[in-house]
């Protein structure tokens, strides 16, 4: 079951260091967040925003004060129940690690709750991201997205202070910041659900890149 709209939506912004394409996910008409970011998926409930914003870091240079995705919380369910929808309905959300499109190795759905605790499938996570994993809780769920990836959207300037550098998030402090935001994202009439980019790192024939990507998530 998912979760109600709420009368105030939120704004939830964070510095993605690594941007894989695993999370967030915006595969398959959806965008999905079901992995890292726990206490976001904890707390963000349906009618919220949750944007990511570049690293001075970035795989693809200093993308600090940059977009690189949005989404609007339409679903919020609970992780095994996510995976149950996603066999039902989108199995390329679950990670297919033989498959020869990167998309079906970077699934999301990467714990399978037939057992207890949940198994973990072969995925760009391992066993030390459980604990971060499973603490989220939840899947957040957009069926209206922007994906900018590796080609990132400046922020203006009265919109920087979303784009902070530091682990965590921002909410409460962006209060103010939700309507000027999605007037400016709107001024681009972009067409949701749509990827303008890929994902930033390319996980695939390069081992030290998925590595990294692990460390990445075990600290945001």
């Amino acid at each position: 079951m998912g979760w109600q709209n709420q009368s105030v939506p939120r704004l939830y912004s964070y510095c993605i260091p690594i941007d894989d394409g695993a999370a967030p996910n915006p595969f398959w008409s959806y965008c999905t967040l079901a992995i890292c970011k726990p206490v976001i998926r904890r707390v963000a409930q349906v009618g919220d925003w949750v944007i990511g914003t570049g690293s001075c870091r970035s795989p693809i240079g200093d993308i600090s004060g940059y977009l690189v995705y949005a989404m609007r919380v339409t679903r919020k369910l609970p992780m095994e129940e996510y995976e149950t929808s996603a066999k039902r309905h989108c199995r390329r959300k679950i990670p297919k690690w033989t498959a020869r499109d990167p998309r079906h190795r970077l699934g999301d759905a990467i714990y399978d709750f037939r057992f207890a605790p949940p198994q973990l499938r072969k995925s760009v996570h391992d066993e030390g991201n459980r604990r971060r994993d499973l603490s989220g809780v939840y899947v957040l769920i957009s069926d209206h997205f922007f994906y900018f990836g590796d080609n990132p959207v400046t922020l203006p300037q009265h919109l920087l202070p979303l784009a902070r550098q530091t682990q965590g998030h921002r909410s409460l402090a962006n209060d103010t910041l939700l309507n000027p935001f999605l007037t400016w994202l709107n001024s681009h009439e972009l067409t949701p659900n749509m990827l303008y980019g890929q994902p930033q790192v390319q996980l695939f024939g390069a081992l030290d890149a998925r590595e990294c990507a692990i460390a990445a998530c075990r600290g945001g």
